[in-house]
This record gives C-alpha cells, sequence and structure tokens, in this order.
C-alpha cells in the first residue's frame, strides 16, 4: 500500500483542496481513490476594525504557506517522499464580502466579509430594483452601499472579487470565479451559466445616475463551471504557495492546472454529495447554513432566501445565518474555566462531547430558558448588530441538561425561520439533508437536533469528515478524471461516493414537539434581543 501511495506521489496523481474557512485554513491532498493522503491547518479569526469585521491579507498568505508547509511535511514523513507534483489544486473560501483593486492590483479598501451587516440600504435598493434578493453580504451590494455612502476609492476599481477568487488570481494570473461563488457576488443566469447580463446592464444605469462610468462586465471575474479550464499555477503562484522553494512546481511549465475557486457553501455539498435535486446540505459552524437544490423555480422573493447555484451551475435556495457556533464556544470556554479552577484537565473533544450528550437529557423544549446566540447582526430576524443574550423566567427549569439543549437549540433557531418558507410556503420536499461542519463532531447530537428541528431526515458522512477542503480536492479531480460528457453530480455518485458510508438520523416526534414549543418562544421573545442591541452598547 505504501508503494503504491509512493507511486501515486511521484506520478503526480494527486489533487489539493485549499479552503479559506471563517476560523481555520486548511491544505487536504487526496489520491486517485479521493481519500485523503495528508493535511495541515492553520487557525486564524476575524478581526472587528473600525466596526468592519475584516481579515488581513498578510494572515491570509500566512495561513496558506503554513497549512501547505504542514501538509508537505506530513507526506514526507509518512510516506518518505517528497510531494513534488499535484495532478491538479483548487482554492476555496468564504464566499461573499468584498475585494476591490484598482489597476496595478492594489488593494482598495479592507476586505469587508460575508459577516458585516452594513449594507442593508443598498441591498434594499437592489432588491427592488432586480425583482430578486440581493442578501446584505453579497459583493454587489457592498459595491452599492460604497456607492451610495460616496466612498472615494470607488472610482479605481478595476477589478471586484471573493476570498477564493483573490487567492486564485495571486497563483495563477486569472481573474476567474467558480460560478457557485460568482453567484453569491452577483445573480448568475441559470441558462446561459454567466452573471445576468439584464441586471448588470441596470446596475451600470445606477453607477452612472451616482456619477460614475463603472460597469460590471469590467470589473467581474469570469464565471466557470465545474470541470472548466482556469488557469496554471504561475512561478510566481508556486513562490507564495511555499516561499521556501521546497515545492518546485514552477519547474514543471506549462504548470500544475486549477480548477475553478468556489464558495465553501458549494465544496461543503460537493463534501457531502448534495448537488442533485431533493438533496441539500446543512453546514454549521461560526455561521450555519442550508443549500438546497431546486427542482423548480421559487413562486416569490424572499428576503430570507437566497438564490445561488451548484459548483455546475443547477439553482439552489440557499438560507444563511450569521450566527451559530460562537457564543456555545463562548460558554464552552467558561465551563473550562471552572474546571481549572479545581485543578481539573478535560481535552477539548472531551468536554464537547460530555456536554452536547448531556443536552439528550434535558427537556424537549428546553424547560422555559431562552438563548440568542447572535454575535452579529442576523438579517433574517432583521438585526443589524448581535448582542449574545441567555434569559429565564423565576420558575424555568435551569438545569444543565436543560441549559445545553437550549443553548444548541439556539444554533439551528434562525435557520428553522428560513427553512419554513421553502418547505411550509414554497413546499419543498427534501429526500434528505447532509450535515458537516463543527456542530455535527459529536456523533449523533447535533444531528438529531436538527433533524427534529427541520423535519426531514439528516445524515452525516463518514466521507466528508475533511469537510470543504477535501470537496475542493474532489473539484480539482473531476477537473482531471472526469469522462466525455459525465456530469459533475455523476461523477460524484460513480466513484467518489459508491461506498460511501454515513448515517441518517430520522425526527423524533417528541423532539419535534418540543423545539416547536422551543421556537413559539424564540419568536416572541425577539424584542428582548432587539432591545439588548439597543441598550446594551
Amino acid at each position: 500500500m505504501a508503494q503504491s501511495i509512493q507511486e501515486t506521489l511521484s506520478k503526480g496523481n494527486t489533487f489539493l483542496g485549499i479552503e479559506l474557512g471563517s476560523t481555520r485554513i486548511k491544505a487536504v491532498l487526496i489520491g486517485e481513490d479521493f481519500l485523503p493522503l495528508a493535511s495541515g491547518t492553520y487557525d486564524w479569526e476575524n478581526r472587528l476594525e473600525d466596526g468592519i469585521w475584516t481579515y488581513h491579507l498578510d494572515d491570509l498568505w500566512k495561513g496558506i504557506q503554513t497549512s501547505f508547509q504542514s501538509l508537505y511535511g506530513e507526506v514526507s514523513s509518512r510516506y518518505g517522499v517528497p510531494l513534488t507534483r499535484l495532478g491538479a489544486l483548487g482554492i476555496s473560501a468564504m464566499m461573499h464580502g468584498y475585494l476591490a483593486f484598482d489597476k496595478k492590483g492594489t488593494l482598495l479598501a479592507p476586505f469587508r466579509t460575508w459577516r458585516n451587516t452594513t449594507t442593508e440600504k443598498a441591498a434594499g435598493i437592489l432588491r427592488e430594483r432586480f425583482h430578486f434578493n440581493i442578501p446584505q453580504r453579497w459583493s454587489i451590494a457592498h459595491l452599492y452601499q460604497a456607492i451610495l455612502d460616496k466612498e472615494d476609492h470607488v472610482k479605481d476599481i478595476a477589478f471586484l472579487t471573493t476570498l477564493a477568487g483573490y487567492v486564485h488570481w495571486k497563483l495563477s494570473g486569472e481573474k476567474v470565479l467558480g460560478i457557485g461563488d460568482a453567484s453569491g457576488m452577483f445573480p448568475v443566469d441559470s441558462r446561459t451559466k454567466t452573471f445576468h447580463l439584464g441586471m448588470m446592464n441596470q446596475f451600470n444605469g445606477l453607477a452612472l445616475e451616482a456619477g460614475l462610468d463603472l460597469k460590471l462586465q469590467d470589473i467581474l471575474p469570469q464565471v466557470l463551471s465545474a470541470g472548466e479550464k482556469a488557469g496554471v499555477l504561475s512561478v510566481e503562484g508556486a513562490r507564495l504557495l511555499d516561499p521556501s522553494g521546497n515545492f518546485p512546481a514552477g519547474n514543471f511549465l506549462p504548470g500544475i492546472p486549477l480548477c475553478p475557486p468556489e464558495g465553501d457553501a458549494g465544496t461543503g455539498m460537493i463534501a457531502t454529495n448534495s448537488v442533485a435535486e431533493r438533496t441539500g446540505t446543512v453546514s454549521a459552524g461560526t455561521s450555519i447554513f442550508a443549500m438546497v437544490v431546486l427542482e423548480k423555480a421559487l413562486s416569490d422573493v424572499y428576503p430570507e432566501i437566497d438564490l445561488v447555484t451548484t459548483p455546475s451551475g443547477k439553482p439552489v435556495a440557499m438560507v444563511h445565518c450569521n450566527n451559530c457556533t460562537s457564543d456555545l464556544d463562548a460558554w464552552f470556554r467558561l465551563f473550562n474555566e471552572v474546571l481549572h479552577l479545581f485543578g481539573t484537565q478535560v481535552k477539548k473533544p472531551a468536554l464537547y462531547d460530555a456536554l452536547y450528550r448531556k443536552a439528550l437529557e434535558g427537556e424537549a423544549a428546553g424547560g422555559g430558558l431562552l438563548s440568542y446566540n447572535y454575535y452579529g447582526g442576523e438579517p433574517i430576524t432583521t438585526l443589524e448588530q448581535g448582542r449574545p443574550l441567555f434569559v429565564r423566567t423565576p420558575d424555568s427549569s435551569l438545569t444543565l441538561a436543560n441549559f445545553m439543549r437550549v443553548i444548541l437549540y439556539s444554533t439551528m433557531a434562525t435557520l428553522k425561520i428560513g427553512m419554513d418558507i421553502l418547505t411550509e410556503k414554497e413546499g419543498i420536499r427534501l429526500d434528505r439533508l447532509l450535515g458537516h461542519g463543527g456542530l455535527f463532531k459529536t456523533k449523533g447530537v447535533g444531528q438529531r437536533l436538527l433533524a427534529s428541528a427541520l423535519n426531514v431526515p439528516v445524515a452525516v458522512m463518514e466521507s466528508a469528515g475533511e469537510g470543504g477542503p477535501w470537496g475542493m480536492a474532489l473539484l480539482a479531480a473531476y477537473f482531471v478524471q472526469k469522462g466525455a460528457d459525465e456530469t459533475l453530480e455523476d461523477f460524484l455518485r460513480n466513484k467518489v461516493f459508491v461506498h460511501a458510508g454515513g448515517e441518517v438520523v430520522e425526527p423524533d416526534a417528541k423532539d419535534q414537539q418540543g423545539f416547536a414549543d422551543f421556537m413559539e418562544q424564540y419568536k416572541a421573545g425577539i424584542p428582548i434581543e432587539q432591545a439588548a442591541v439597543e441598550y446594551l452598547q
């Protein structure tokens, strides 16, 4: 087996996916059988600077280089051969946001991430003009808000892209973007699989009204679908990836091919084989979002529902909530402090597992406790800012089990509000949802509660353990290994996931009723959260 892997490595029959998530940058290398061979990670965090959630680009490159170097070292130590070739590589990252550059490639404003909720006015105007939902976190909302605010840098914009598009550009020189990620910048036309021309012209008219001769056709990246060529790793790109020069990719011209860069929503769908109709995925980490592949168009425009696409261009309804596990993690850090006070050391996974499982002992409705996990604003509940909040009445049952159940309920409560629009108003039917992300690491807990919350079976696949970066590596493999006329859906179903294992959890009637009772109280208590935002400055 070791010899086979060594041969795979020496021939370059491997595929690399690098994903820049909200708290971690991770690189995953896979072989011809699509199983992970090595990985490397780097932890990073967003910063709140001058009221804007951002990441520094220097931290980005440090993270990419550190994670790649870690992966490179793991390959050498585990298999005894250096990593010198790749079959293909791909970049994915958090979707949306705002990265604007001038003609010289200089960043014109600090990177504005998906987490910012400062574009309500712009999003509202565009939604009305396009008759298409434009969420606040979309790149076009950030651009138009900058126009409305008369920001001086707008006149100098020569290129506007996402985080994945930026990294891909620097590695290859190509200003392109995968259609899934692109659909979170600006609406795409599902027929042409490009940005919607009519809406682009409408936006250009709005810019002209503001005194700007700005054309989206000139500044947005080229849209590509999964399997299309997206450039090669340049000599400069190889040096950015590995400044030490241990990875001599630049010596292998014309270069290692890159597949189209994608967003983390799309790679989550790939990693869970959720790109066909009547399937969907729930990604739960710092944010939580559901991606539901549609069989038919929605009957109306909903501010709570984004219309995006899979990496192959199929229409998807996306319910995105800005807040998920940040508040939960804060409580766990507090519990860990208490343990340290008594001289007890508990490893993080063990602490999470124990407290997650304790939640299953709680009352189905949470004993009258209430929690809002809003670290940031939440457009679905029309909150521009967030205040993490735990509240109860004097006769509530404050037990550890009830507390943990309610803290977990709060991570999925806002998602439930958006999903009800799809299932109840639009009659969307799902065979199952695939879960991935930190919320599902403790086996059977987050999965069980989410199934009952959304009233749909939830599966967690063993093969999706590496998450989004593994999904990105699979897209790189599809670019090289796809057969003639082989669709992405067929490639995943017949080659990657043909023997995939996993466990499906059905909704539990008692938990379903308990969560419904919790949600009734949750919705009624939203004014409490609004008051906290108003009075806690």
